[in-house]
């Protein structure tokens, strides 16, 4: 059994819940939720409910149950691993591979494909996601780093939660950003006119900051490259469509007309930096962008 301890270093009057899935991202919420139920968090040495509220102070223990095997099937997809060792694997998600098994996608996903050539992963996420530090959309390509135990998986996630690890996408956004480079720093949620979107918020949603400066102007569409400070659902997507410039090909932000047949959006995980979990060093992995994406970058050259 894996044991992680909370201190409340400050309150902002939140849920159990809600502040367990700010503190550990790679829980989703709902699984958070059954721990609770389960009793294997509590709160000032009791028992508990998702509900309570957290205050300044309190010590909040999550004791996390070791898995016990996995019903997802190992599956020979070719994977292409950046870097592996035995803690840590590095892999670049090529575009239309769902990262984890969800309804409607019970096969041909990462961690089916990463079963198969890896095997040994971290079982802290549950059975349907072993291994996964974060995620990457569908439709995203690039960089995630898996641990392949929970010592690495506790050490990355910490990492993340942190800031200490860089995450770093390059996007083709529509239109001219007009500033060479900014931030920007708002609450991201659930869209509450449509519950499979994402959106930025005024109140209720969880706080999301990216920073972003120019790569290269394309006149009617700009080159970009994005820096995450936090890891929200859609973040990337959700604020490029908040400053008025959406990710080319996204089907989900954008209305734009897609010109170049594009099968997701134009959103690659550029490089992964992180300190490894066992040796402390720090480490920098860089992935180049996919065919299709620099084919559209050369069509617009000449245009």
């Amino acid at each position: 059994m894996t044991i992680l301890r909370n201190k409340v270093k400050f309150s902002k009057n939140q849920r159990l819940d809600a502040y367990l899935a700010e503190e550990y991202p790679q829980f989703s919420r709902s699984f958070l939720k059954s721990l609770i139920e389960q009793e294997h968090i509590t709160l000032n040495g009791e028992r508990t409910k998702a509900g309570t509220k957290v205050k300044e102070g309190d010590e909040i223990v999550l004791r996390l149950p070791e898995v016990e095997g996995t019903s997802v099937a190992p599956q020979d997809i070719p994977l292409e691993i950046v870097y592996q060792d035995s803690d840590i694997a590095v892999i670049n998600k090529p575009q239309g591979m769902v990262t984890h098994p969800a309804p409607g996608n019970y096969d041909g996903t990462l961690v089916n494909a990463i079963l198969y050539h890896i095997g040994d992963l971290s079982g802290i996420n549950g059975e349907l996601r072993p291994g996964i530090v974060h995620r990457l959309d569908k439709d995203t390509s690039g960089l995630l780093v898996i641990a392949k135990n929970d010592a690495a998986h506790k050490a990355l996630s910490e990492q993340i939660a942190d800031k200490k690890a860089r995450r770093i996408y390059w996007a083709l956004v529509y239109g001219n950003i007009k500033a060479n480079d900014g931030v920007v720093d708002t609450l991201i949620g659930r869209d509450p006119r449509n519950r499979k979107k994402m959106a930025v918020l005024k109140a209720g949603g969880r706080e999301a900051v990216t920073r972003y400066r120019i790569l290269e102007r394309y006149g009617e569409y700009t080159l970009v490259e994005c820096e995450l400070e936090t890891g929200r659902t859609h973040q990337i997507r959700v604020h490029m469509k908040h400053i008025g410039h959406p990710v080319a090909g996204d089907p989900v932000y954008s209305r734009q007309k897609d010109r170049f047949g594009l099968s997701g959006q134009l959103l690659h995980a550029r490089k992964l930096e992180l300190t490894h979990p066992r040796t402390g060093e720090r480490m920098i992995f860089e992935a180049p962008l996919p065919e299709y994406f620099t084919a559209v970058l050369a069509k617009l050259k000449k245009m």
